[in-house]
């Protein structure tokens, strides 16, 4: 359901005035979101309540056994399954690493105005569920198909609009192997914040593609135009830009903030001598395959040395030895380069909504 409504809420995505605070909006979302903890970063497999979460609308609470999901639209056989004939089929546990596509768009200037993320909208988790190819393959999926779309429980307002949260795909995305149905997460039936019963999981994409508490998916033969793809997470550089979509998650290394913070400022501190820095990259494009350090502001870079190659589409451990030797202050970074070639800028990209901001990471320490 899609609804032009008039009634005082959000307008279109616009960037805060050059001397504007957060505002009241972006503190009601902070409150209700959050991100995972960067001293998580140290967890393979980040526990589920530390994983970062973002609920566009409200968390809809569903009841387990008169769930169904439907699978219709351009389709032979339309299918209707609860959750116990999901669960019967082939069972596959995937580690993925999922990232918020606005991480980062509080330290962009001017700032767009949403979500303030900063570095930590993000988390690695083990997601269990049934591949969805072999059901669409099941319903019978017609040769005119294009794009197929999911529809969540959750709905609201969104700029104007009334709507349910529906997100589509291209239908060669969907069909790939290790798209899932998943109905747990790190061995655990799934929270109602993280999407029970069921959500979608797509390795690679960007988090607004893994549609939570998952009741329909339908088959179409024209490219969908719903708010969620036409009008949100797309790179734009003014409201009415078309823009282009956001998809793959971009390439980034973290830094696990070494020593202990100021509360506020979260400043670390640290002593002289040496430190093992560590942290974690990823990237949705291809495997990471370098990771450089600095430890003045970016003005010289140091390959660290990488971990084990991980699943394909979690994120890599990485280390590198630093030796504190100036009291004073010093900042912290890191930045990943794929098999690709695509590399973590050292500038933010800046873009209407704050979308895809993957700038390397940097880290204040105080050196004592």
């Amino acid at each position: 359901m899609t609804e032009d409504i008039d009634l005082p809420v959000s307008s279109a995505a616009r960037v805060a005035d050059p001397d504007e605070d957060i505002t009241l909006d972006e503190l009601r979302l902070a409150a209700r979101n959050h991100g995972m903890p960067l001293e998580a970063l140290d967890y393979d497999v980040t526990p589920v309540g530390l994983h970062y979460l973002l609920t566009h609308y409200d968390i809809p609470i569903l009841d387990h056994p008169s769930w169904r999901l439907n699978i219709a639209g351009h389709v032979q056989h339309p299918l209707e399954l609860d959750l116990a004939a999901l669960q019967a089929l082939p069972q596959v546990t995937q580690r993925v690493t999922l990232e918020c596509a606005g991480n980062g768009r509080a330290k962009l200037l001017p700032r767009p105005v949403s979500q303030p993320w900063l570095d930590e909208a993000v988390g690695t988790a083990d997601w269990t569920g049934t591949p969805l190819a072999p059901l669409l393959r099941r319903a019978g999926v017609a040769s005119s198909a294009v794009d197929v779309v999911f529809t969540g429980a959750d709905h609201g307002i969104e700029r104007g609009i009334e709507q349910d949260y529906q997100r589509a795909l291209p239908l060669e995305e969907v069909l790939r192997d290790d798209v899932l149905l998943a109905y747990a997460v790190n061995g655990q039936p799934l929270p109602p914040q993280h999407g029970a019963p069921v959500r979608l999981i797509v390795p690679g994409w960007y988090g607004m593609t893994q549609v939570k508490w998952l009741v329909r998916i339908d088959v179409i033969d024209t490219a969908f135009t719903g708010f969620q793809n036409a009008h949100a997470y797309r790179l734009k550089q003014a409201a009415d830009d078309e823009g282009v979509p956001v998809t793959r998650i971009e390439p980034r290394a973290l830094v696990r903030p070494p020593g202990f913070p100021d509360f506020q400022t979260r400043v670390r501190i640290v002593d002289r001598g040496v430190h093992e820095l560590t942290g974690r990259a990823w990237s949705g494009h291809a495997p990471v395959t370098r990771v450089e350090v600095s430890a003045d502001a970016g003005q010289t870079w140091a390959d660290a040395v990488l971990g084990p190659d991980p699943e394909p589409y979690a994120w890599r451990a990485w280390r590198w030895t630093w030796e504190a030797g100036e009291p004073g202050r010093h900042t912290l970074c890191a930045r990943a380069t794929d098999a690709a070639g695509n590399v973590q800028p050292v500038e933010e990209p800046w873009n209407v909504q704050g979308m895809a901001n993957n700038v390397i990471h940097r880290v204040p320490v105080l050196v004592r």
